[in-house]
């Protein structure tokens, strides 16, 4: 089960998430479902079916639990591909 605490060793895609923050303002307020990711990017597909892909480094994330829970995210600390995020250790964040 994905908590607030774990998310770090589960896999996005298919969590809904939103960018809160960027340093590119065309980023912000994105919101939709994680469809893929890659070590610097994450593609979210919005309500209307497109498919936009965010740079990690720059963004800020609220990713939505299954739970109803929302946690949010700086993107530096997500920048890894996939596979190798999950056996990251991650202290306290």
């Amino acid at each position: 089960m994905i908590t607030p605490y774990n998310i770090f060793r589960h896999e996005f895609i298919g969590l809904k998430i939103k960018v809160v923050d960027s340093s590119h303002p065309g980023f912000r307020g994105i919101k939709g479902n994680v469809v893929d990711e890659t070590k610097n990017t994450i593609k979210i597909e919005d309500d209307k079916g497109k498919e936009k892909i965010i740079p990690k480094k720059v963004s800020v994330f609220h990713f939505e639990l299954p739970d109803g829970r929302k946690v949010e995210i700086e993107g530096k600390i997500l920048v890894a591909r996939p596979e190798d995020r999950i056996k990251k250790r991650f202290r306290n964040y």
